[in-house]
């Protein structure tokens, strides 16, 4: 048994289903407005996190890149299968 493969699918169907409740809350929060009882404040999150990164210039640069490049070329569960 691959064990080790099976871990990883199951990491990448949860790392699957976070972004999809993030965008989820993203839509919601620009919809409805305010902070959500089950997603909090997302936007407002997301927006102090860019301001920190962009306040940290090449750092800021190097860590967007980072968290770019762990999140490129991954596609939906369905689409690797």
């Amino acid at each position: 048994m691959d064990m080790f493969g099976h871990v990883k699918n199951v990491v990448r169907e949860l790392i699957d289903i976070s972004l999809v409740l993030i965008a989820l809350a993203i839509v919601l929060s620009i919809l409805v407005g305010g902070t959500l009882p089950f997603f909090g404040n997302v936007v407002t999150n997301l927006t102090d996190l860019v301001g920190k990164l962009g306040s940290n210039g090449l750092v800021g640069l190097i860590v967007l890149g980072v968290i770019l490049w762990l999140f490129s070329g991954r596609g939906t569960a369905v689409a690797r299968k």
